[in-house]
């Protein structure tokens, strides 16, 4: 027999609880329990004036941004649409059912305004960091290192030659944000001082964008997402956003393991990377600088593409200052005896080895080591001795085992867009694509500590 129809009928009271609508293993219950927010009142005090109307609660705006980058929700007018109909977010929220929802545009105006002089999303973000070391989740002793492209929110259509770009535009102070903000990092190391380079293009709406093919496909505009990591649970230890290059991504590593040494005070012993960070001098800052080990491939443009002999194929003796070539030759930087060894001495310098000419023109090999020249000659760069040192690491029996976990911070990119959605930049500038890549961290952290620290469920 068919059932009544369905009506809703109006109660004169209702007895409605929140706590018992969100179910136990909802992923914000969990994250909840790893959210203390109640510091950012008293950072935040200085920024708020002591008169006029009240705000509203900064710590209601971030916990609605942490459900947000949580939950692939990028969009704050959608974020303020679900988070009115979602009992969930609700209550994550601190919410009650009649409680009023904070319009989206109160998000850009704390953005742009006391949020960013604060530096409270950093704040934040840092908090979250704490949490994983206090719970155990952050060894220490091993980093890895790697950027990722992220697509700005501009298009090639709306972009024009530096040079002819650069004599349109209009005084500093009357110039849009993203504007603004590009011309503040001019002589930032992960901005304008990275590179001396021209881009082909530059974008107008936001000039700080790098114009890049990294991809070997179509060139588009993008921002990279630095992530410095501890390789133990890949707890995200930092992140920084740079330009699109290879020096910039440099730049942003030091900055970020300078800076987790200063806020937390650790400082890894190794760390691993891809040959983008195998630089001279990048492995000159992390072995004699900061001693840190480098499982690093070393950047080696010495390889001969013609098929003959190249550099690596001629042996070292750091002993007798010498290269010994594959038939047994020696190679020599000079050959006259000094009164005082100290002068013949190569120490951090760069030095060119040549063999002797009457062993090359009667040497079987010729025609696979000098064939174009009587003598075969070697250039040995300045820092070749660290980039050595840096090659035995990655011979070394530890580097597997360091690269294999260096594949988890490339797994949390692959999170960061596939599962939260940050394939595209929704802010502009550099400030807006900082705080996107922060908040998007914090979720990833949060997130990471849900799974490897279950809730405890009783059962009566």
């Amino acid at each position: 027999m068919m059932g009544p129809k369905q009506e809703a009928q109006a109660a004169l009271f209702y007895e409605f609880s929140l706590e018992d609508h969100v179910p136990r293993d909802h992923l914000l219950r969990s994250i909840d329990r790893f959210v203390d927010l109640s510091s950012i009142r008293s950072h935040l005090a200085d920024f708020y004036s002591h008169t006029g109307r009240p705000s509203i609660d900064p710590e209601l705006l971030i916990r609605m941004l942490v459900v947000g980058y949580c939950l692939g929700i990028r969009s704050e007018r959608r974020l303020c649409e679900e988070v009115h109909l979602n009992l969930a977010y609700r209550w994550f929220c601190r919410l009650d059912l009649t409680d009023r929802i904070p319009d989206h545009s109160t998000f850009s105006k704390n953005r742009h305004g006391r949020f960013r002089e604060s530096d409270l999303l950093r704040e934040v973000f840092e908090m979250t960091v704490a949490r994983c070391m206090q719970e155990g989740l952050v060894g220490g002793q091993g980093f890895a290192v790697d950027a990722s492209l992220i697509s700005a929110d501009v298009q090639k259509q709306n972009s024009s030659n530096p040079e002819d770009w650069a004599a349109r535009e209009a005084a500093p102070n009357d110039a849009p944000r993203a504007v603004r903000e590009y011309l503040d990092v001019l002589d930032d190391e992960a901005f304008g001082a990275a590179s001396e380079v021209i881009p082909k293009f530059t974008a107008h709406a936001d000039p700080a964008s790098q114009w890049t093919a990294a991809r070997k496909g179509p060139a588009f505009f993008a921002y990279s997402d630095n992530y410095l990591i501890d390789t133990d649970h890949g707890i995200i230890m930092d992140v920084d956003a740079s330009r699109s290059i290879r020096q910039a991504e440099v730049g942003a590593m030091r900055k970020m393991i300078d800076r987790t040494e200063e806020r937390f005070g650790i400082k890894p012993d190794w760390i691993a990377a891809d040959t983008a960070y195998g630089s001279s001098d990048n492995l000159v800052w992390l072995t004699l600088k900061r001693q840190i080990l480098p499982f690093v491939p070393v950047f080696d443009n010495s390889k001969r593409k013609d098929g003959t002999w190249s550099r690596a194929d001629f042996t070292w003796d750091e002993n007798n200052d010498r290269y010994i070539c594959p038939e047994g030759k020696e190679l020599r930087h000079t050959r006259r005896n000094y009164s005082d060894p100290a002068r013949n001495t190569h120490g951090m310098k760069a030095r060119n080895y040549g063999a002797l000419k009457s062993d090359c023109q009667v040497c079987p090999s010729k025609a696979k080591c000098c064939p174009n020249t009587d003598t075969r000659r070697i250039r040995r760069e300045k820092y070749e001795i660290v980039r050595d040192f840096a090659r035995e690491c990655t011979a070394s029996e530890f580097n597997p085992k360091a690269q294999a976990r260096r594949k988890k911070v490339e797994m949390l990119f692959a999170h960061l867009k596939r599962i939260l959605g940050l394939g595209r930049l929704r802010l502009r500038g550099p400030c807006g694509v900082q705080d996107e890549f922060t908040l998007a961290a914090i979720a990833q952290n949060l997130r990471k500590l849900a799974k490897l620290k279950p809730m405890v469920t009783t059962t009566g």
